[in-house]
């Protein structure tokens, strides 16, 4: 990895911690040594990234920094092009508009030799009849996830028997070619996945939870990750 690149990198991943993070986890992270880290972190400071810390104890970062556009490589613009187009063809008119509003940014900051990059993509997302629709609004869900907002849904299970639950919203997964609501459901005390086409009604209430432990997004991946994957499409 050039330096340069490293740099930025450092920068985001101390962007990303809430507390003070070591000389020796980042030379974990970024496998170099501590020296190195050092040299970095005094490289960072001089050039005006609001780093705060000292060898033995950790280092922060100011998380209002703004760090400024980059350049992208060609890779990196096709992915980027590939998940703007998976955003356009498989969420809503709303979230595509943003989509739209992001790929407008990017292509605005981009150096004049890099802009033809963006019009050589040939990575697609294209919409498929396979793709079961839905009736409520993926946007209102997104804002419940975010604002940690209470939700209420009449669901139809795989054998059309309809039930009413009350939901902690807090993730949106795409598991091609459906969307499925990952929550901690009041109902049965535990996680549960529905399916966004099976979802009849959807209220949002006023009711906003706390991330509370063994209920949160935190404790859902620790389950997630060893459980199987067949009771997604419950």
């Amino acid at each position: 990895m050039r330096r340069a690149d490293r740099l930025i990198k450092l920068t985001h991943f101390l962007r990303g911690r809430r507390r003070a993070v070591t000389a020796q986890r980042i030379a974990e992270e970024f496998n170099i040594c501590t020296r190195t880290v050092y040299r970095d972190i005094h490289d960072l400071m001089d050039s005006g990234v609001p780093i705060t810390g000292e060898a033995g104890v950790g280092y922060v970062i100011d998380k209002q920094y703004y760090l400024p556009p980059i350049t992208f490589d060609r890779d990196e613009l096709e992915a980027i092009g590939l998940g703007i187009s998976i955003v356009r063809q498989w969420t809503d008119d709303k979230f595509a508009e943003k989509a739209n509003n992001a790929f407008d940014k990017i292509q605005a900051v981009l150096p004049a030799e890099v802009q033809g990059e963006l019009q050589q993509i040939t990575t697609y997302s294209v919409p498929t009849k396979a793709m079961p629709p839905w009736t409520v609004s993926f946007s209102d869900l997104r804002e419940s996830i975010r604002i940690r907002r209470k939700i209420l849904i009449e669901y139809s299970d795989e054998a059309n028997r309809a039930t009413s639950r009350t939901l902690r919203p807090l993730a949106l997964i795409f598991l091609s070619p459906v969307w499925l609501l990952a929550s901690w459901c009041e109902k049965r005390k535990d996680f549960r996945h529905f399916r966004l086409d099976r979802i009849r009604t959807l209220q949002c209430t006023q009711e906003i939870f706390d991330d509370e432990t063994g209920k949160n997004l935190a404790a859902y991946i620790e389950q997630d990750s060893a459980c199987d994957k067949k009771d997604y499409f419950m």
